[in-house]
């Protein structure tokens, strides 16, 4: 795989090309000798192997190419252009063979270097790229950061982190270096570089939020937890403005009985537009498990969520169901799950979630509505016949409870448990039907599967 950078300077090669051309090539010259129209017969040749190769006809190009190089040997660009198209046609041998002898003819030539690295880095000839690229980076730092990515394939690492040091003293820190910096200490597992090179970011620069907010994450992920904490009550101290420091400082207020300022850390995350919404969902499921093991601040849960009534997802919203399913508040978990539902309607556990809510708040027509859409969307799930089979049990339409439930059956599975729900269910439909005989029947087969739980 090639690197951007390389990718850019490629192109930019492509627009140089004729002028490149033109400045070895002056095709105003008159003839000053007796071989006539030689110039003229060069610029056509030369030209056609450019319009050749720009609509990809490499061995054409080739070919009008070496009509130019009897004409005159003498000139870099030709073999230039031979290795590039070489390259194309991946003959490398012929690409190496011509660039060299442009570059021997200009040695300090970028492009003529830069199309010899392309060569040896499509064949993955390491050594002979970082050989060609060391002489390229006087000419851009891009090839520096190439050189510390073919370092770090060659499990140079050292030499990488060098490069890319002084990369970051020279132009400044990118998300594009860190990430092969994170690489780099990945793959070595070397914690203590990765800490000390953000330690020593943040001497440098105190003010730089991000890096202390990673140095907080990179203590975090080491189990350090007291070195995490210290860090983030400093990035507090030097910008007590800073909203991110409260993802992690309520976690560390909550582990030391700061109750207080883990509930105000909790809201200044929760409220904060800078902070995204997946974030701010795992800050609220922290602070409801909290809740569910503390239940006497559950003031301070419904005061906080109130806080994001307009900016909850449904992963929080479903968070908060279970929290007061688990509380005994069936209202509010079925409040909460119905809102995660309108967000995410195909979730199958919320609309499953719903459906038995219903059933135990007694809402039957909602549950036979509800259930009836659910069925057009999983229409093989035999729980939904059951609930709308009960539901309809519930309300009398006895004949259309038993439809559904003979209809789930057909689709239960190896679940003994919901098998016997169903037989009952259906026992109930025929005895309410007057029909003993069958009404026997199921519930025997009901009392036989329980027997043998």
């Amino acid at each position: 795989m090639k690197f951007n950078n390389k990718i850019t300077r490629i192109l930019v090669v492509l627009v140089l090309v004729p002028s490149l051309a033109m400045a070895q090539v002056d095709f105003n010259k008159r003839p000053d000798d007796d071989l006539g129209n030689v110039e003229d017969e060069f610029q056509e040749h030369f030209f056609e192997a450019l319009k050749q190769k720009g609509i990809e006809n490499y061995d054409r190009a080739v070919e009008a190419l070496h009509k130019c190089l009897n004409l005159n040997s003498k000139k870099p660009v030709i073999y230039f252009e031979l290795g590039k198209n070489y390259n194309k046609l991946k003959n490398f041998g012929a690409a190496e063979d011509n660039l060299k002898k442009a570059i021997s003819m200009q040695p300090d030539n970028e492009w003529f270097l830069d199309e010899l690295y392309d060569v040896y880095f499509q064949q993955e000839d390491i050594d002979n790229a970082i050989k060609t690229i060391k002489q390229l980076v006087k000419y851009h730092p891009d090839y520096k950061e190439d050189l510390a990515a073919l370092y770090v394939r060659e499990k140079r690492y050292k030499q990488a982190l060098e490069l890319l040091d002084e990369l970051d003293e020279e132009l400044g820190v990118s998300e594009a270096r860190d990430a092969m910096r994170n690489d780099i200490y990945s793959i070595t597992g070397n914690v203590d570089d990765r800490i000390e090179n953000l330690e020593q970011r943040i001497a440098n620069n105190p003010n730089n939020e991000d890096n202390h907010l990673k140095l907080i994450y990179r203590y975090s992920q080491t189990g350090d937890k007291q070195k995490a904490y210290k860090a983030a009550e400093n990035l507090l101290r030097i910008k007590p403005d800073s909203k991110f420091v409260h993802l992690a400082l309520y976690k560390f207020y909550l582990q030391d009985g700061k109750l207080e300022d883990a509930i105000n850390s909790v809201k200044i995350a929760l409220t904060s537009p800078e902070i995204n919404a997946d974030a701010k969902a795992k800050v609220l499921k922290d602070f409801v498990n909290f809740v569910s093991k503390n239940p006497e601040y559950e003031g301070d849960l419904v005061d906080i969520t109130a806080l994001v009534d307009g900016n909850k997802d449904a992963q929080t919203h479903s968070d908060l169901g279970q929290y007061y399913l688990k509380s005994g508040d069936k209202v509010k978990a079925l409040a909460n799950f119905k809102e995660a539902l309108k967000q995410d309607p195909n979730d199958f556990k919320l609309i499953k979630d719903v459906l038995l809510l219903q059933l135990d708040t007694q809402d039957y027509t909602a549950v036979v509505q509800d259930s009836e859409e659910a069925l057009e969307l999983y229409p093989a799930q035999p729980i939904l016949y059951l609930v709308n089979g009960v539901a309809n049990n519930k309300q009398g339409s006895h004949k259309k409870a038993i439809d559904n439930l003979e209809m789930g059956l057909d689709f239960l599975i190896d679940n003994p448990n919901m098998e016997a729900d169903f037989y009952s269910e259906l026992s109930l439909a025929y005895k309410a039907l007057n029909n003993i005989s069958k009404s026997e029947t199921f519930a025997k087969k009901a009392q036989a599967i329980k027997a043998q739980q």
